[in-house]
């Protein structure tokens, strides 16, 4: 008896496969798909052409003056020649380097906490948490290593958004930790503080936040104690996302299945050990996208801080939209200070994703 012989599988079409096959299902899968995909490609590559044309191929960059810029296309020379304002705001030229140098050590040490095989990586958590700061602050302010004192008044841009964001994140995520673990804690008097904590901070704008911390805040203290503006304004942001980042953190706990908590009890575990070994790495974790999105609500927001007289570098682009000298070129300042943000709001986003995929321990559907 003749054995059947079976013929090789043949390829898919090529028109199913690859680019093309992408197309075909995703932009051109029916005629309505293809006029609309259409469409949409004339009025992007239109707006993207536009400003490509304004923003690159007719934009001017070399000059020092007004009379270097042409109405052909964007005056990036507005940015150049108020380049040290934003990114620094009003602090002294002859001083530039302080600020500088911690623009460099906080690019450092990001990336040696961000790179996972870093050695020693948990004291540079450390450092960064604790030393690192009060470095910084006598540093940039001059008291600390006999430097010149340079008033926080004085500071500005990008420097102020950077101090305050990061500030803003690295004390909010531990506080709002706290007052999550306070919220769902067994003991009543906690339980309510912290519940009438949160509640009262999430029912307040962050501009009423900002306000109170300027103007009500050196109420609370003894006379005759001055407290720094900045101070001020970084204990209010601290004080509102602490309480947003607990409601995230608390969802976070609430996700975690009962068994977890149960295979901790059986384990002779104390109360903190099962909190910090079991239950909170879980939670954290798939609490990630929640959190970053608090993040970067909190970078963008410093720029109500120019409601109190501190100038960010939204602020110093507004006041530059004002100098007699360069009206007219408002947009090339707004359109700076976007690229600004966006680039700092997509690399923690992108980090984020990454942290999710590194974390992801196959709970994925």
């Amino acid at each position: 008896m003749k054995q059947h012989q079976f013929q090789p599988s043949l390829p898919p079409p090529a028109n199913t496969v690859g680019i093309v096959g992408w197309l075909r299902k995703n932009l051109f899968s029916t005629p309505l798909n293809s006029i609309l995909t259409l469409v949409m490609a004339y009025f992007a590559f239109t707006m993207i052409w536009s400003f490509t044309d304004w923003g690159l191929l007719n934009a001017n960059w070399i000059g020092t003056t007004r009379d270097a810029c042409t109405d052909t296309g964007a005056c990036w020379v507005f940015i150049s020649v108020r380049w040290d304002q934003f990114m620094f705001g009003f602090y002294p030229s002859q001083e530039l380097w302080r600020p500088k140098l911690f623009y460099w050590t906080l690019a450092i040490l990001v990336a040696l906490m961000a790179y996972e095989k870093t050695p020693k990586r948990t004291w540079i958590f450390i450092f960064f948490g604790s030393a690192y700061p009060i470095l910084m602050a006598g540093l940039l302010e001059g008291s600390m290593f006999g430097l010149p004192v340079v008033d926080t008044h004085q500071w500005g841009g990008l420097l102020v958004t950077l101090i305050l964001a990061t500030i803003g994140i690295v004390v909010s995520l531990p506080i709002g930790v706290v007052l999550a673990l306070g919220r769902r804690s067994e003991m009543p008097i906690i339980s309510k503080l912290s519940i009438a904590y949160i509640e009262i901070w999430r029912g307040v704008p962050l501009i009423t936040v900002l306000f109170m911390a300027s103007v009500m805040l050196p109420l609370f203290f003894s006379e005759g104690v001055q407290t720094d503006k900045l101070i001020r304004a970084l204990i209010g942001v601290v004080m509102f996302y602490s309480a947003y980042m607990a409601e995230v953190v608390r969802g976070g706990l609430q996700a975690i299945p009962k068994g977890q908590y149960e295979a901790a009890d059986s384990l002779g575990l104390s109360y903190w050990q099962k909190m910090g070994l079991v239950v909170l790495p879980q939670a954290l974790k798939i609490t990630i996208p929640s959190i970053v999105n608090n993040f970067l609500s909190l970078l963008k927001d410093t720029s109500l801080v120019l409601i109190i007289g501190m100038y960010d570098v939204l602020g110093i682009g507004q006041s530059a939209n004002n100098d007699p000298d360069w009206l007219g070129y408002s947009t090339e300042s707004y359109v700076f200070v976007a690229l600004v943000f966006w680039v700092f709001c997509f690399g923690i986003s992108r980090y984020s994703i990454y942290l999710e995929n590194k974390l992801n321990t196959g709970h994925k559907r």
